[in-house]
């Protein structure tokens, strides 16, 4: 087989992989987000009065999801 077509098999699977990576941490991302920002909502129509606290704990809930992205970014783009 030609060594370069090995080569470019490699590269286009490792650009792949990290893809991958970085697309599944997305859609967990904002899956959580989206769930952080449905509960709240639901809490704040069931309890009015608490709305201060639980923009404060969602607020701090979607920042923890986001993080998990950020994270999956740096691992996909650290071998480059």
């Amino acid at each position: 087989m030609n060594p370069y077509i090995i080569a470019e098999a490699a590269t286009s699977v490792a650009g792949v992989t990290g893809s991958l990576t970085l697309a599944l941490a997305g859609a967990g991302a904002a899956i959580g987000v989206g769930m952080v920002g449905s509960k709240a909502a639901e809490a704040v129509g069931r309890n009015p009065g608490a709305f201060g606290k639980v923009l404060t704990i969602s607020i701090l809930g979607m920042a923890l999801s986001e993080a998990i992205a950020i994270y999956a970014l740096i691992l996909a783009f650290q071998g480059r």
